[in-house]
């Protein structure tokens, strides 16, 4: 490891680290998921940990949470003291060590102080508890971080940045209320930006960078490279359960990263850029409004892919549900293959019929069924196609699905394991294969590469690439401006639920979008129709 690196000033060479992980391996029947790991992170210092999907980075965080025991001979050392391995149940926080998990762990029903002061309430055998002294507490450590969240409110309530706000700073807390004298502790965040648009990352990032400040170290577990280079001093990149290499942030590039995380240097996939002018409309939006969304129009035509983006609430990701009808429109219609349909009418059968699919971004909670095998997932919407004389053939259906999982470059390629089983990346390919086989004749994105790394997401780039050119229309509501750069013919930029820019050709780029994004609110001349 490097110890001698000097981050920032903010400690000596000769400081130990405040976690120091030796030897840590792990297998899984036959599998060796990890293979003789070490990590060092330094008091105060923020540490990335990058890898594909399937190198280790969640079999190493469950070995710090007690979940897993690692093989014989490993070792952990906090702040200079030998931890018990494997870590006993509920030891990590004693520890000092504290996880926030990309779906938060919040009770969403309590109060934005009870969620804050749960594990003190789970944990203390009290009489009575005084609610003043605790809102007044809870007041005092928001103002600390400069965070305005409302003790009182419902987390339901709260917008999803404050919920992750909320996840780090009790985590912080709990932390620093069990953690041993001289210990500040360290707090693992694990994915915790993907739900999030471009300003709350940026709120995310002021408080981690607040925590470090205050002497405690971070664990940023992230597939975004860009976002490792800009929270980060350090970051450790694994690679098949193995350390392929950590890099001091501020003097690498994200080629440097990219080539760790896949062995080799890779180019990134960029789409051709095509003048679609003449290519005849295949899909016209017209007048679409809902909760957000302001009497939206868009054309879209045969084999274009259409990005929509925005700030947050600016009704760029509604727009794509109004269109399948996950969720109610107001009004306006949709022309597709020569049917009109009205927007208030339409439901997800409806959708479907007339050739409209949509992948939305709750891979596991809207998209796809955890439990059932890959096989029941992916040829849920063709199945008609696998009917004989006798019922469901089988030996078909399993043969369709290796078929579609080796094109789709799925790993494993094993059919009969469940869903949930699968990295996120190889569980978004099965899902977009499961759309793409129907060819409909519009498909409709929400955040696609949500928590999938960078050598699956130029899988699911050349996948769509494919598909358009094959005469699929394409619409990609995303956040991501480095992936619509990638894939998009066209932008469309929102604000207050109406296109306010639209960008083509060189206008296209990852600066470009997000400028045009931060400039939206001021823009005054609303595009009337975005064909």
């Amino acid at each position: 490891m490097e110890a001698e690196i000097s981050l920032k000033g903010r400690r000596a060479p000769d400081t130990p680290p405040a976690l120091a992980v030796r030897h840590f391996s792990k297998r899984f029947g036959g599998a060796l998921a990890l293979d003789d790991v070490a990590l060092d992170v330094m008091p105060g210092e923020v540490h990335g940990l990058l890898g594909q999907n399937g190198s280790g980075k969640s079999t190493l965080i469950k070995i710090l949470a007690g979940f897993h025991a690692p093989e014989p001979g490993a070792e952990l050392i906090v702040h200079g003291k030998p931890a018990p391995m494997p870590i006993p149940a509920g030891a990590a926080l004693p520890l000092g060590l504290a996880f926030v998990h990309q779906h938060l762990a919040l009770v969403p029903s309590l109060s934005v102080l009870e969620n804050l002061r749960i594990g003190d309430f789970a944990s203390e055998t009290r009489w009575r508890i005084n609610w003043r002294a605790e809102r007044a507490r809870a007041l005092e450590t928001f103002a600390r971080f400069g965070l305005p969240i409302d003790p009182d409110a419902r987390v339901r309530d709260l917008p999803q940045v404050e919920r992750a706000l909320l996840a780090i700073v009790r985590a912080f807390e709990d932390v620093g209320a069990r953690r041993d004298r001289g210990n500040p502790g360290v707090l693992i965040l694990d994915e915790p930006t993907p739900f999030l648009p471009r300003a709350g990352v940026d709120q995310l990032f002021a408080l981690v960078r607040s925590i470090a400040r205050e002497g405690a170290s971070v664990i940023f577990v992230s597939h975004d490279v860009d976002e490792v280079l800009e929270i980060t001093d350090r970051a450790t990149v694994l690679r098949d359960g193995s350390v392929a290499g950590t890099l001091e942030t501020r003097r690498s590039t994200p080629d440097d990263f990219v080539e760790l995380i896949i062995g080799r240097r890779v180019s990134l996939f960029q789409s051709e850029r095509r003048d679609l002018s003449h290519a005849p409309i295949q899909v016209r939006i017209k007048d679409v409004s809902g909760a957000i969304a302001d009497h939206v129009s868009i054309d879209i035509r045969s084999g274009e892919i259409v990005g929509l983006t925005g700030l947050i609430g600016s009704g760029s990701d509604e727009i794509v549900q109004l269109i399948f009808g996950a969720r109610k429109a107001r009004s306006g219609t949709i022309e597709l293959g020569g049917t009109t349909l009205l927007a208030a009418s339409i439901s997800p059968p409806v959708a479907l019929s007339v050739g409209i699919a949509l992948l939305p971004s709750d891979r596991l909670g809207a998209a796809g069924i955890a439990p059932l095998p890959i096989t029941d997932n992916i040829t849920l919407p063709v199945l008609p196609d696998f009917m004989g004389a006798l019922g469901l053939e089988w030996s078909r259906i399993v043969g369709h699905a290796r078929h579609l999982c080796d094109s789709y470059e799925v790993r494993p390629n094993r059919p009969e394991l469940k869903l949930g089983l699968l990295s996120g990346g190889n569980q978004q390919k099965v899902l977009l294969a499961k759309w793409l086989q129907t060819k409909p004749k519009l498909l409709v994105l929400d955040e696609p590469t949500q928590g999938v790394d960078v050598g699956a997401r130029q899988a699911l780039f050349a996948a769509l690439d494919q598909a358009s050119r094959q005469g699929a229309a394409i619409l990609c509501a995303s956040t991501d401006y480095e992936q619509l750069a990638q894939i998009c013919d066209r932008i469309l930029i929102f604000a207050r639920g109406r296109i306010v820019r639209a960008l083509t050709g060189d206008e296209i780029s990852k600066d470009n979008i997000a400028e045009q994004c931060l400039r939206s609110l001021s823009l005054t001349g609303i595009v009337e129709e975005a064909s």
